[in-house]
C-alpha cells in the first residue's frame, strides 16, 4: 500500500494547528470568527429539532411498544434489515387464556362461557392493538427516525466538517498577523525573510477563506431545509392523530358489542347462596307483600 509522507506529514501539522488555535481560542489569547446571526438562528433551530425529535420517537415507541426488550429487539432487526418477529399483543394473551380457562371450566356454565365471550373480544381487541401499532410505526415514528438518521446526521457532520475550516482559517489569521508583526525584524542568516512569509500566510489565509466559505454555504443549505423537514413532519403527525383516531373508535366499538353480547338473554340470572346451596332471588319487596293476602275483620 503506497502512502504519501508529504501529505501525512501536512495531515498532522493541520491537526495540531487546529489543536493550538482551539486551546487558544478557550484560554482567551486567540481570535474566533464569529458566524453571522442569520447562520447562528438556523443552527440553533435544527439543534432544538433533533433534540425534541428525539424525544418525540422515543416516547411514541414506548407507548407503542411498552416492553423495552421488544423495542430493543424490533431496533436490532431494522439495523440488519430484516423482518421484525411477529409477536402478540398482550390482549391477545389475555384473550387466549380466557377461551382456555372458559374452555376447561366448562363452556355450559355461566362463567365458563362468559369466559369465553369475553376472551374472543378481548383477542379483537388486541388484533385492533396490533394494527394501530403497524400504522402508527409507518406514518409517525420511521419517518421521524429516518430523519434523525439522515438529514440530521449529514447536518452535524457537515457541522463539524465546518468548525474544522473555521478553525484552520483562524489559524491562518494568526500567521498572518505574526507575519506582519516580524516585517522589518532582522532574521537569521538561515531564516526566511519575513516578506515571504508573510506572502505565504496570505495565500494560506485565502485558501482557507474560500474552503470556509463554501463549507458555510454547504452547512447553511442543509439548515435551511429543516424548514421543509418540518413540513414533512406536520403532516405525519395529523396522520397518527388521524390513525390514533381510527383505533379508539375501533375499540369503543369492540367493547360495546361485548357489552351487548354479555346483556343477551342467555345471560345468566344471579342466585343467592345460603348455606352452600343456591337459591332463586327473593322477589322485591312491593311485590312480596302485594302477593300475601291481608285478612280483616269481615273476613273472620
Amino acid at each position: 500500500m503506497d502512502f504519501n509522507f508529504k501529505n501525512i506529514v501536512k495531515d498532522a501539522g493541520t491537526a495540531i494547528s487546529r489543536v493550538v488555535q482551539f486551546t487558544e481560542e478557550k484560554l482567551g489569547k486567540a481570535e474566533k470568527t464569529e458566524l453571522d446571526a442569520h447562520f447562528e438562528n438556523l443552527w440553533e433551530r435544527a439543534e432544538n429539532t433533533r433534540k425534541f425529535t428525539e424525544k418525540i420517537v422515543k416516547n411514541a415507541e414506548a407507548v407503542l411498544v411498552p416492553n423495552p426488550g421488544n423495542r430493543i429487539e424490533d431496533y436490532v432487526f431494522e439495523k440488519i434489515e430484516r423482518q421484525k418477529p411477529s409477536r402478540l399483543s398482550n390482549l391477545e394473551y389475555l384473550g387466549q387464556d380466557m377461551v382456555e380457562a372458559g374452555t376447561c371450566l366448562g363452556p355450559g356454565t355461566p362463567y365458563g362461557s362468559a369466559l369465553i365471550k369475553v376472551g374472543q373480544w378481548e383477542q379483537k381487541l388486541g388484533q385492533t392493538e396490533r394494527d394501530f401499532i403497524g400504522s402508527a410505526g409507518m406514518c409517525f415514528t420511521q419517518p421521524l427516525r429516518k430523519f434523525l438518521d439522515t438529514e440530521m446526521k449529514t447536518i452535524v457532520k457537515e457541522q463539524g466538517v465546518l468548525e474544522m475550516k473555521r478553525l484552520d482559517l483562524d489559524a491562518c489569521k494568526n500567521k498572518v498577523r505574526k507575519a506582519r508583526g516580524m516585517l522589518g525584524q532582522q532574521t537569521g542568516k538561515d531564516d526566511m525573510p519575513p516578506e515571504i512569509l508573510l506572502e505565504q500566510a496570505e495565500r494560506d489565509l485565502r485558501i482557507a477563506q474560500s474552503e470556509f466559505d463554501r463549507q458555510t454555504e454547504i452547512t447553511k443549505l442543509l439548515l435551511e431545509g429543516i424548514g421543509s423537514s418540518q413540513a414533512v413532519h406536520l403532516r405525519c403527525l395529523y396522520e397518527f392523530v388521524e390513525t390514533q383516531a381510527r383505533f379508539y373508535s375501533q375499540c369503543t366499538t369492540v367493547m360495546t358489542d361485548l357489552q351487548r353480547e354479555l346483556a343477551s338473554p342467555s345471560k345468566p340470572k344471579p342466585t343467592l347462596r345460603i348455606n352452600s346451596e343456591e337459591l332463586e332471588p327473593l322477589p322485591k319487596t312491593d311485590d312480596f307483600f302485594s302477593s300475601v293476602p291481608i285478612q280483616t275483620d269481615t273476613d273472620q
